[in-house]
């Protein structure tokens, strides 16, 4: 009876001793996290990532290492940026956008890949063989932005009843802004709007882009906040006050920062719930086991103040129907 009893004691020891051996090596790894942007800095939905990360018990400078990489809306840097992420080492890489996406998945097959917020559809770019079932290296979260322009049209008539002429402000070297120009069209056609293509190649093409809206007497623009429009989108607002011209942005953090109103998935919730999928990968799950999410969660947000700056009065049934106003 005693040797049975020590014989319990013996394995309930070692029962106990291999999971604090186990706790005690996780402990003393630091993950290293590659993070590529088409952005200039870290903003509001890289903070979300980074509390998403915190709750989950990763501490930058103690057990988590983020390497932060931007390519300052220059799609030709992306794939230097990921080797670069891939020459570190990082443990997983996380990517804002279909560009940052193509460009890290290029650049290995074998590190995992978590899309915070992939704005293009990464079955029909051949990043996952299914959203379902990714089946690779890749997985994450999408925005199905351009899915949203009938939307985002129908908004901008309720707002100016007599809108008959819109521009649409885009960088053609990213790959997503080609997919919201088709489906802005496609939407224009059958509401009776004439749409405008303004396409950014470069910093300098922002001014001429507003002069020609105005030479066409645009009555509204919308802004495919991707690429290098989205790394000057400070300079968009400026320009719009300027101009007087009402803007539609497909990302609510524009109208944040002084844009006039936006209607989109809530992105800062995707780079929140991206930082689950890193935790799960990091705890040895597989991307190809993880589906690609589609949002459920979307916003119509109005910054009044933005408004009255351009002279404009927003119907009360819409700023109603608003999930954020910003006064």
């Amino acid at each position: 009876m005693n040797r049975r009893r020590k014989l319990l004691a013996a394995l309930g020891a070692g029962a106990i001793a291999a999971p604090f051996g186990s706790i005690a090596q996780q402990q003393g790894k630091v993950w290293r996290i590659g993070f590529i942007s088409p952005r200039s800095e870290i903003a509001v939905q890289d903070e979300a990532f980074r509390q998403g990360l915190r709750e989950l018990g990763y501490v930058e400078s103690q057990n988590t290492t983020i390497e932060w990489r931007f390519s300052k809306g220059k799609a030709a840097l992306l794939p230097a940026i990921a080797t670069e992420l891939v020459r570190l080492k990082a443990d997983c890489i996380v990517t804002a956008g279909i560009d940052a996406t193509l460009a890290a998945r290029q650049a290995t097959s074998t590190i995992p890949i978590v899309m915070a917020n992939s704005d293009a559809d990464p079955a029909r770019s051949g990043v996952v063989a299914s959203l379902a079932r990714p089946g690779g290296n890749v997985t994450g979260f999408i925005n199905i932005g351009s899915d949203l322009a009938g939307k985002r049209l129908e908004l901008l008539k309720e707002i100016l009843p007599t809108t008959s002429r819109v521009a649409i402000l885009w960088d053609p070297d990213s790959r997503a802004s080609a997919g919201h120009v088709r489906e802005t069209r496609v939407a224009a056609r059958a509401l009776g709007i004439q749409l405008q293509s303004l396409e950014v190649w470069d910093p300098e093409d922002f001014e001429n882009a507003f002069l020609a809206a105005g030479k066409e007497h645009a009555q509204a623009l919308i802004v495919v906040s991707v690429g290098l429009v989205l790394s000057h989108h400070a300079r968009i607002t400026n320009l719009a006050v300027k101009a007087r011209l009402p803007v539609m942005y497909t990302l609510g953090l524009n109208v944040l920062d002084g844009g006039l109103m936006s209607y989109g998935p809530d992105i800062p919730d995707q780079y929140r719930r991206a930082a689950t999928y890193v935790d799960k990968i990091l705890k040895g799950r597989k991307p190809a086991d993880l589906p690609v999410v589609q949002p459920t969660k979307f916003e119509f947000a109005i910054n009044i103040k933005a408004a009255k700056q351009i002279g404009l009065t927003i119907p009360r049934n819409v700023i109603a129907r608003a999930d954020k106003v910003i006064e």
